[in-house]
């Protein structure tokens, strides 16, 4: 879907950058003082930014979302596959799947006020250029978080794609699955065809966000793992897209 831009969406999504900009620096100030709080309570209180920023979003710039397969979460938190178009899915995943960690580029933890209250939430935050001993440290410290009860959220094609583009899933994920036989959750989104990649613009919509059934990674191998969550990702995408306004099969 090519939205048209208009000069109501410019100005829709000036407001939201203003308003966005004004929240961010306020909470990241704010958080700093949740360092001092148990890791659940502090979680919640710095994700108080994304649901402050899904308002905004909903009532500045007209987009919403919607939810399908939710009988698919399990009771207890595992690891996260999720489709990666848009930062939209970085703000919606923390409401639903709280705690949770994610699999991110150890830079974003730099960035004033917004890397702050990341930093609090105790990210698995590595460097992309390390090779194996990045792979190590997703698996190492996935496991830790997955133990202490976090959800761990990976985007497998490790940078935010273009709607309908593909490009090969990383290891990482798969591979802490592997280790630790944690199933695996897998979503996909057509967040994208609202909020571009590194675009200003956002168009008013709805989202749509379903929640495909788990991955049994037991005696699969990370490569497997991938496959399987590709495969149902992927497929479920195109079958969005095809029919944005209506409910998808899962």
């Amino acid at each position: 879907m090519t939205a048209r831009v208009t000069l109501t969406t410019v100005v829709r999504s000036t407001l939201f950058a203003q308003a966005l900009g004004v929240l961010t620096v306020v909470w990241g100030l704010l958080s700093l003082a949740s360092v001092l709080l148990p890791y659940r309570k502090r979680f919640w209180f710095v994700s108080r930014w994304n649901v402050a920023t899904v308002w905004l979003l909903r009532t500045l710039v007209g987009l919403d979302y919607r939810i399908e397969g939710t009988e698919h979460i399990p009771d207890t938190p595992c690891i996260v596959f999720c489709k990666h178009e848009s930062a939209w899915e970085t703000i919606i995943l923390p409401i639903h799947f709280a705690p949770q960690t994610w699999v991110l580029k150890r830079e974003l933890l730099w960035l004033p006020f917004f890397g702050w209250g990341l930093a609090l939430l105790a990210p698995i935050a590595i460097d992309r250029r390390a090779g194996k001993t990045a792979l190590q440290q997703i698996v190492e410290q996935g496991r830790e978080r997955l133990a202490r009860g976090a959800w761990v959220v990976v985007f497998p094609e490790g940078t935010r794609v273009k709607p309908g583009a593909r490009t090969r899933y990383k290891l990482g994920g798969a591979s802490l699955a592997a280790a630790t036989g944690s199933p695996v959750l897998p979503i996909a989104v057509n967040s994208g065809d609202y909020w571009g990649r590194n675009s200003f613009i956002k168009h008013a919509g709805t989202v749509r966000m379903v929640i495909g059934p788990l991955i049994d990674t037991r005696g699969l191998s990370a490569g497997e793992i991938n496959r399987r969550a590709e495969t149902w990702i992927e497929d479920a995408v195109q079958r969005i897209r095809a029919h944005p306004s209506g409910r998808t099969a899962a």
